[in-house]
């Protein structure tokens, strides 16, 4: 596949990973895109943190429901069997280990797996945690899903997370535009590329060790 890809593009490749019955939560931003790509004969359980079980695909025209939204407050449809509930049950599920994988964006993903996606650290950022740290720590397996580089070309794969973390060693496997990356206890691993060399990429990132 030929990069860098959209993040519709990657939401697909996410979609395409995650293993048939497997429960999901998807973080607030890109990661919502997922849901649109998952086909239903996959048996995928999406779960929203604002009180769903059962989310369907996102909802445009006739089928949005004001009531009907996820924690992004983007339109939803529901699947056969949906369920909901209040925050309290919603937060006991994904702090209890019953989530098999959850999907979150970030601004910074270390080599060590540490997370940060809830705040900069700038002085007029607005911190927004939600419920990602109770994902970090309680799903089985995390998830990242953001461009590889910012703007200005920094990387946000890096050596160490200089802004505030919301977990530590919690990543499992990091998807951008650019390569996915597994994270494995010697430091990032490239699963694959989209329309770069592998070598390229590392010289890129100038991570220690990383290799295909």
């Amino acid at each position: 596949m030929t990069g860098p890809l959209t993040m519709d593009q990657l939401a697909a490749v996410i979609a395409r990973d995650i293993p048939p019955g497997s429960f999901v939560n998807l973080g607030i931003g890109h990661p919502t895109k997922v849901a649109d790509h998952l086909p239903p004969e996959a048996g995928v359980v999406l779960h929203t943190e604002n009180g769903m079980l059962g989310m369907g695909p996102s909802a445009a025209g006739a089928d949005v429901d004001p009531d009907l939204i996820n924690a992004g407050k983007i339109p939803v449809t529901e699947l056969p069997g949906a369920a909901y509930f209040d925050h309290a049950s919603s937060f006991a599920m994904m702090r209890g280990g019953h989530l098999d994988f959850c999907v979150l964006g970030a601004y910074q993903v270390s080599a060590g797996g540490d997370l940060a996606n809830w705040h900069t650290g700038a002085a007029d950022d607005i911190p927004a945690v939600g419920g990602a740290m109770d994902l970090a720590i309680g799903a089985k397996s995390v998830f990242v899903m953001m461009s590889l580089f910012t703007r200005g070309g920094a990387a946000k794969l890096v050596p160490r997370c200089t802004y505030p973390l919301t977990g530590a060693g919690c990543v499992s496997r990091v998807y951008t535009d650019l390569a996915v990356f597994d994270m494995t206890p010697e430091g990032p691993r490239i699963n694959r590329t989209f329309g770069i060399p592998a070598a390229e990429l590392a010289e890129r990132l100038a991570l220690r060790g990383l290799a295909g």
